[in-house]
């Protein structure tokens, strides 16, 4: 598969914190009256005081507190980095078990809280165009079951085209490959691919099944290519013809994307 160059996509982040108070009082007064003696009759008239009193209000002060999901910009741990998936790219789980899950985290990093568990082969995880990079790994904020949080990159990749391998897949081994069960077959096929510069990782994302047909999707990733990171394979078997096993009768690849996909499907 041919790698092709692609810029590099870079993303801010920011977060606001906002603290609001209030408060209110009023007063209220009343005026004093005298009454004067008219000529030749005495009268004694005791002018009536009238006291006046001030009632203030008490201050209320209210404290509105604004909870943010998870860690704010400032209290990310790692460094911002600036190749990722674009905001809405929509991304896959690869690489993970069939009996596994991909953890969806508050933050970026395995000591914050898991929010969700992502099953293997999930293709509806959307990118918010957030990377976060620590030490040993690089975190996307990515959308999925509902739930925004992070999820680390080494488990996630754009899906590109599915194509037929077979006679290559022949060509590489030799013969055509025969095993006593549908997960032996398959790993053969997946460990036909040879280390090159780093290990690979070899998972069996899609449990083995025997209907008319065996089958068994087995993922393999760590390709010395900036552009696919890997491939998913889907291994079909036929029994044989002693009824002891299974031979190879196709392989479907689905090129696992590092940086993205065109119209036609071509990682770029």
């Amino acid at each position: 598969m041919t790698s092709r160059a692609h810029p590099i996509r870079a993303i801010a982040v920011a977060a606001v914190l906002a603290l609001v108070a209030s408060a209110c009082g009023g007063d209220d007064s009343s005026d004093a009256t005298e009454t004067t003696a008219a000529p030749s009759v005495t009268t004694t008239t005791t002018a009536a005081v009238a006291t006046t009193t001030t009632t203030v209000a008490p201050t209320t002060t209210t404290t509105v507190s604004t909870t943010l999901a998870g860690p704010t910009t400032t209290t990310l741990p790692g460094e911002p980095f600036d190749i990722g998936p674009s905001p809405g790219d929509v991304l896959s789980v690869v690489a993970v078990a069939f009996d596994d899950v991909l953890n969806l985290r508050a933050g970026p990093g395995t000591d914050f809280e898991v929010l969700k568990k992502m099953p293997p082969r999930y293709d509806r995880v959307i990118a918010n165009g957030r990377a976060q990079a620590l030490p040993n790994s690089i975190w996307y904020e990515v959308t999925a079951l509902g739930v925004t949080g992070w999820a680390s990159s080494t488990y996630l990749a754009e899906l590109g085209s599915t194509d037929d391998i077979t006679s290559q897949i022949v060509e590489k081994l030799g013969e055509i490959p025969t095993a006593e069960t549908m997960a032996d077959l398959g790993r053969i096929v997946a460990e036909s691919y040879p280390a090159v510069e780093r290990p690979l990782r070899v998972r069996m994302s899609g449990e083995p099944s025997v209907g008319d047909l065996g089958e068994v999707i087995y993922d393999v990733v760590g390709f010395a290519d900036d552009s696919v990171r890997g491939l998913r394979l889907h291994v079909f078997g036929q029994p044989t013809e002693s009824g002891d096993g299974f031979s190879l009768k196709s392989v479907e690849a689905t090129a696992l994307c590092a940086r993205g996909v065109d119209g036609a499907g071509v990682c770029i």
